[in-house]
């Protein structure tokens, strides 16, 4: 019997992202680095001065991590429950959290036990920021309120319950000492200035808020909740400049780039979308394994860290070109891996050759041995980083050569068909497998449409297949029509060429 030829896979184009400088700007970091905290990560902040530190808020700790370090090299503990929001102040010596049970502790870095502890507030403190001026701190609870507190007599300095709901989100003014903005589950953001009684700005957000973010000139606002990241101008009394929506779920966090020239967003949906803060259109998109709640990028963007919701810490360092140039130049030369490629064996040299053995995939063995609905199983069973859905193709372009398709999707269960249909769905559109598909669909048709209706998922995914066939139907008539008419308007367009006889008898008038 012949030697069985394994199945040859048709390489097909990729269909890739366009590749522009963001692109290669944000992808040009290194493999990530993924620690374990205690508890969901719920914020990260880079410490202002070098060597860029941050402070990791999870679970009832804080720590801090060197920029380097997967291991903490300092850790606050003096909480009995949850700690929130670790913020550095500007000159990165001082540390505020709120808590759990409704109180402020402020660090020393250099310490361990708080140096002071603001009580006032009856339930949790969400948000903690310093005042431009240093001296101050900002806080907002879950008890509606917004209090400001002075660091050295350790006293309320004023106090604001405008909001109707719990304060999650907020950030202070870095060019205005007196100027800080709270978010809140009541679907406002509202701008205070300390030496009023009452905030000067609301803004309607249209959801609960989770997240706000001042932009480095003071004049735009960035807000972020539901699946909605929206921009507003503050100097036109909170116009609404830009709604964003390309998250699939809440968005819980914002970050702008050192340059401010990037805006960056983290969604429960597993995703951080980086945003041009010129067109804000998607530039660069960051894929996770679980749900994000906070982010932050060090200075120069040379750190990005991610929390995540299942207490893992994703921190991506940037890549040096000065290191990678230094390395490259030590690596050997070309010529010492090509070195013998074209020396030819003399009569006196013995060649001594080693069999290949060649080893068949499992849809080549089941082929091989005439199981085809057995091959047809395997490939659409098996993931699609292990088989692309070119093998599954493949395997279908093969059966169908040999005849065999017809019986190989014949006979299935409901859990087979809802797969195979699946795949049909998702693929029958695709260019490069709608010629092979849509003869799998037609005689999948013919083969369980007459025991249509026994089940529901299965009906669903017909009505589904009909759809998208019509929906592309539609599409490529209106494609028919548009090149007609640019066909027509390229015509008129056209200018004839004269004949060198009527060029003669132009040159003799």
């Amino acid at each position: 019997m012949a030697n069985y030829k394994p199945l040859v896979v048709q390489s097909l184009p990729k269909l890739g992202e366009k590749v522009t400088k963001d692109t290669l700007y944000w992808k040009n970091y290194k493999a990530p680095i993924q620690i374990k905290e205690f508890g969901a990560v719920n914020k990260i902040d880079f410490s202002p001065i070098p060597p860029y530190n941050y402070a990791v808020t999870a679970s009832s700790r804080i720590h801090i991590y060197g920029r380097y370090s997967q291991e903490p090299i300092k850790t606050f503990s003096r909480f009995k429950d949850i700690a929130y929001c670790a913020t550095y102040r500007d000159d990165g010596k001082l540390l505020v959290a709120g808590c759990e049970e409704g109180s402020i502790r402020l660090f020393d870095i250099g310490g361990k036990a708080p140096l002071r502890q603001f009580e006032g507030h009856t339930k949790a403190v969400h948000v903690v920021d310093f005042l431009s001026d240093k001296y101050r701190i900002v806080s907002g609870a879950d008890d509606y309120s917004s209090k400001v507190w002075d660091i050295p007599s350790v006293t309320e300095m004023v106090s604001y319950k405008e909001h109707t709901d719990y304060v999650r989100c907020g950030c202070a003014s870095k060019l205005h000492s007196d100027l800080f903005v709270t978010g809140s589950y009541d679907h406002t953001v509202k701008m205070f200035d300390t030496r009023t009684e009452k905030s000067i700005m609301t803004i309607e957000h249209g959801h609960p808020v989770e997240s706000v973010n001042l932009f480095p000139s003071g004049g735009l606002l960035a807000t972020a909740g539901g699946r909605y990241v929206k921009v507003w101008d503050i100097l036109k009394g909170g116009q609404l400049l830009v709604s964003l929506r390309n998250h699939h779920k809440t968005v819980t966090c914002l970050c702008l780039s050192s340059s401010g020239q990037r805006l960056l967003s983290g969604s429960l949906d597993r995703h951080v979308k980086v945003y041009s803060t010129t067109s804000y259109k998607v530039v660069h998109s960051f894929n996770y394994e679980a749900s994000i709640l906070s982010l932050a990028l060090a200075p120069e963007d040379e750190t990005l860290a991610v929390g995540m919701t299942n207490g893992i810490l994703n921190v991506k360092h940037r890549k040096h070109e000065e290191r990678e140039s230094f390395h490259r130049k030590r690596r050997p030369a070309y010529r010492t891996f090509v070195k013998g490629r074209n020396y030819l064996p003399k009569q006196e040299d013995f060649f001594v050759s080693k069999p290949v053995r060649n080893h068949l995939k499992k849809y080549d063995k089941l082929l091989k041995s005439f199981q085809v609905s057995k091959a047809l199983d395997v490939v659409l069973k098996t993931p699609e980083r292990v088989n692309p859905p070119e093998v599954t193709v493949a395997v279908m372009q093969e059966l169908n050569r040999r005849g065999t398709l017809e019986n190989a999707l014949a006979g299935r269960d409901e859990r087979q068909l809802r797969r195979l249909l699946a795949f049909v769905i998702r693929y029958v559109t695709d260019s490069r497998f709608a010629p092979v598909l849509i003869n799998v669909a037609e005689l999948i048709i013919d083969i369980y449409m007459p025991v249509a209706g026994q089940s529901a998922v299965i009906d669903k995914q017909f009505v589904k297949l009909q759809n998208i066939v019509e929906r592309e139907i539609d599409y490529q008539g209106e494609l028919l029509e548009v090149l007609g008419m640019m066909e027509a308007l390229f015509a008129t367009m056209a200018r004839k060429k004269p004949s060198p006889l009527e060029e003669n008898k132009m040159d003799s008038l």
